[in-house]
């Protein structure tokens, strides 16, 4: 496990950077458990970083910096039992297929599917459906490597204490290794996008959320439209209608990467354009149908650069939500350039999940890269805050532990888990100090 010089490193969205002191690529739970023992000795904190795709300080490694690229693999799949093993650093666009190729795939996906299997599940990345939690729901067992450089395996039976809480762990009880998951006999998807009034589906929320087997939508501020996605669950071996390729290469790299990237260069020079280019961007999204396999429908190309955070709020609360935002918005100067995106997720029992034991509407507010996003997030996170939101761990935002405390009944019982497992933070790091607070025997000073 040869050590690379560090060079620095940034997340996809550069909100976050840092300058390890020392980057490492570990091959098995072996070299993860070393690599812990030497930073301890070194005094230096220990992240793994999955592929970056968070936009909050979730991965931020000032210490040693653990890739993941040759923790990929996959270790075992049971077809019949829809169980799979694998390594947690192979990214869901590369262990899609290869379920695919056994007649299996994920009960849900997100809209991307750039993470590494331990990035999403460690901060609770989700897809919309009534009837499914988070992608960590999924998980059945994990192995670790713990503070003291032990690598453990918990699951219901073995260490359940800890996998209750690691599902979804921000990182802090160790650096996962492996993880085994529940898949599902492989099926697909029959989509209906379709502009409708935002007016209507704020209306109909509840109705169309409980009608479909999977429910989104995208509003752009700016505008009165709304782009739905409706989504119903097939047997794997439905004839397939699938998008071809030159209307998925129009939609979704020319109108929605190249040619919206254009449009918000220019809307970044010129703010006063932005409206416009949201309304034309609105129009120019018609509507479409089509049956695909799903992880080939899931999740989508995103190209352009953007910066995103996100509040799941109670489910009840989120019309009103949704008004509120439109309101300050319309009232306010803010220039939006980017959509809202309104899920939904199944209540679940993982302590720190976003859905824990209630169901949430997750409301996703984005900015263009290039413009600034500050006073438009303050904003959503006043108004999602004030329903008692909880902020997605890998997305921005601006909670503390004392008022992150109040939003999560079992938030005590993680912390306390993680200040015995690791007293001194080896796998503290900024965030993790200011979402969970500090590790009770943490050095002064330490990178």
């Amino acid at each position: 496990m040869p050590e690379k010089t560090p060079p620095p490193w940034r997340n996809w969205a550069r909100t976050e950077e840092a300058r390890p002191a020392r980057v490492l690529t570990p091959r098995s739970a072996g070299d993860v458990a070393a690599a812990v023992t030497d930073a301890v000795r070194d005094g230096l904190t220990v992240r793994a970083i999955g592929s970056g795709h968070s936009f909050s300080g979730a991965a931020v490694a000032p210490g040693v910096q653990l890739r993941p690229d040759a923790l990929d693999g996959v270790l075992a799949i049971d077809r019949d039992t829809g169980v799979v093993r694998v390594e947690a650093g192979i990214p869901l666009y590369r262990l899609n297929p290869v379920l695919l190729r056994h007649g299996l795939a994920m009960e849900i996906l997100g809209d991307i599917d750039r993470q590494t299997i331990a990035g999403a599940i460690a901060t609770g990345t989700h897809g919309s459906s009534r009837h499914f939690g988070t992608i960590s729901t999924q998980v059945r067992a994990l192995e670790l490597v713990l503070a003291d450089g032990s690598v453990v395996e918990c699951s219901p039976s073995e260490n359940a204490e800890l996998f209750e809480a690691a599902r979804t762990s921000l990182g802090a009880f160790g650096v996962i290794t492996k993880v085994t998951l529940q898949c599902v006999p492989l099926y697909a998807l029959r989509v209906v996008d379709a502009p409708m009034p935002v007016d209507e589906v704020l209306e109909r929320f509840d109705e169309l959320v409980d009608e479909n087997d999977h429910f989104e939508f995208f509003w752009f501020p700016h505008t009165s439209t709304a782009i739905t996605r409706r989504f119903q669950r097939l047997p794997g071996d439905t004839e397939l209608a699938p998008m071809s390729r030159l209307t998925r290469a129009i939609d979704d790299k020319i109108i929605t990467n190249l040619g919206f990237d254009a449009l918000l260069r220019f809307g970044t020079a010129a703010p006063r354009t932005v409206p416009a280019i949201t309304r034309l961007v609105t129009k120019s999204l018609g509507a479409r149908e089509f049956t695909d396999l799903a992880p080939n429908v899931f999740a989508s190309e995103r190209n352009v650069r953007f910066k995103e955070g996100e509040y799941a709020v109670p489910r009840a609360a989120a019309v009103d939500c949704l008004r509120e935002l439109r309101r300050r918005i319309d009232a306010s100067d803010e220039k939006v350039s980017f959509p809202f995106e309104v899920r939904h997720v199944r209540a679940d029992d993982i302590p720190l999940s976003v859905a824990h034991e209630r169901d949430v509407v997750p409301i996703s507010f984005h900015q263009y890269h290039r413009m600034p996003h500050q006073s438009f997030f303050s904003l959503c996170e006043d108004v999602l805050g004030a329903a008692e939101g909880r902020p997605h761990w890998g997305k921005i935002h601006r909670l503390d532990a004392d008022a992150l405390r109040g939003r999560y009944k079992r938030f005590d019982d993680f912390v306390g888990l993680r200040d015995r497992l690791d007293p001194t933070g080896v796998f503290a790091n900024p965030y993790l100090d200011r979402v969970l607070g500090p590790v009770p025997e943490a050095p002064e000073a330490r990178s």
